[in-house]
């Protein structure tokens, strides 16, 4: 099963990953569809890509590269989602879900330290709370007319030390 706490740039490192696997394996005429659908792909790119039905592999990997080029923070996300209603390709959803190498398990180190399990908010750390503490006071000496935003940074930083314990 997807992991929520996946990001896009995760998925998006996964299918670069495993791109010769999708290549080889998707059938791209319905994901094409659901990426438009789903506002990854314009009108354009779609008529394109469908230009190129008589090799599946090649449209795949113009996809794969297009999206990959695209700059859409969902992109791999709706990939993953459409490889996903494919039922012939569960398979290659547990090999997604599957694939770690040290990148990864490095990147999964990092968001655990920020992430907190029970709720899912992200966790300011001590630093960033004495950063936060040290930007209120360089503001208070730099303008006696910053008490509007002192006292907003005041009340944030609360807020944080209040859910970081």
């Amino acid at each position: 099963m997807f992991n929520c706490s996946e990001s896009n740039d995760v998925l998006k490192y996964k299918f670069k990953k495993l791109h010769t696997t999708v290549v080889n394996n998707v059938n791209p005429s319905s994901i094409i569809n659901f990426l438009f659908q789903e506002d990854v792909l314009g009108a354009d790119d779609m008529r394109a890509l469908l230009r190129i039905r008589d090799d599946p592999q090649q449209q795949c990997s113009e996809l794969l590269a297009l999206l990959h080029t695209s700059g859409n923070r969902q992109a791999f996300v709706q990939l993953y989602e459409a490889i996903k209603k494919e039922s012939q390709l569960k398979w290659l959803i547990e090999d997604i879900d599957k694939f770690t190498d040290p990148y990864l398990q490095q990147q999964q180190r990092q968001q655990q330290r920020y992430i907190s399990e029970p709720t899912g908010k992200c966790a300011v750390s001590q630093l960033h709370l004495e950063i936060l503490a040290l930007c209120i006071t360089i503001i208070q000496s730099a303008s006696s007319h910053s008490s509007l935003i002192v006292n907003v940074f005041q009340i944030y930083l609360k807020q944080q030390r209040a859910e970081s314990h």
